[in-house]
């Protein structure tokens, strides 16, 4: 019985995984690119930098459903798995918008979405098995690092480029509640040789997905 709930176990992960790289999920939520029918039209240059921050935009969100993925089957404590299952369903909203918003700037995904993916994955893995409070830290962490870099791309995005400045600022004040959220669940503030690594992890991730 075991082997068989841990072989559903992973052909559910993996299910989850195809869907995530490879389908078009769909958000629960209308996008903000919506809301504004009247934004004025791009330049060449512009609608470029768009279509590469919104895919490194997007990669984060590949990004944060294995996260999240991975911490839920890490986890016994039913009402954190709900928590983190929850925040992944606000993560597929972001998914879905950051997707169509690079269809509609004539740009595309990263071709390394499925490395991503499962380097992500097994980090997220990794800090689940050192217990929740650890898991939780680090998504508390990863979340505000997340916030900062929307923050950033906010001052690169072109201002005539409302569509994608609408869809930044809602993913900001989502990862920003989910660190909150994480926080309060009993994350603990994670030491600064951990947070560098961090750093420096999704540094090579934006700059490579910038290009590629």
């Amino acid at each position: 019985m075991r082997t068989e709930s841990l072989t559903d176990e992973l052909l559910s992960v993996a299910g989850r995984a195809l869907a995530t790289l490879y389908s078009e999920s769909r958000a629960e939520r209308v996008s903000p690119a919506e809301e504004d029918v009247e934004a004025p039209p791009l330049s060449d240059s512009e609608r470029e930098e768009s279509a590469a921050l919104m895919r490194v935009n997007h990669v984060g969100e590949i990004c944060a459903q294995a996260l999240y993925e991975a911490h839920a089957i890490g986890t016994t404590d039913p009402k954190l798995r709900a928590s983190f299952e929850r925040a992944a369903q606000e993560e597929i909203d972001h998914l879905d918008w950051t997707r169509r918003r690079i269809e509609a700037l004539g740009g595309r995904p990263s071709i390394l979405n499925p490395l991503w993916y499962s380097g992500a994955f097994a980090i997220g893995l990794l800090a689940a098995k050192l217990g929740d409070r650890a898991s939780l830290g680090f998504m508390a962490e990863t979340e505000r690092q997340v916030a900062q870099h929307l923050t950033d791309h906010l001052e690169r995005l072109s201002v005539n480029d409302r569509e994608s400045r609408a869809i930044v600022e809602q993913m900001r004040r989502d990862e920003t509640h989910h660190a909150h959220t994480a926080a309060e669940l009993g994350g603990p503030e994670l030491p600064w040789p951990a947070k560098l690594a961090m750093r420096l992890a999704a540094k090579v991730m934006t700059v490579t997905a910038y290009r590629i």
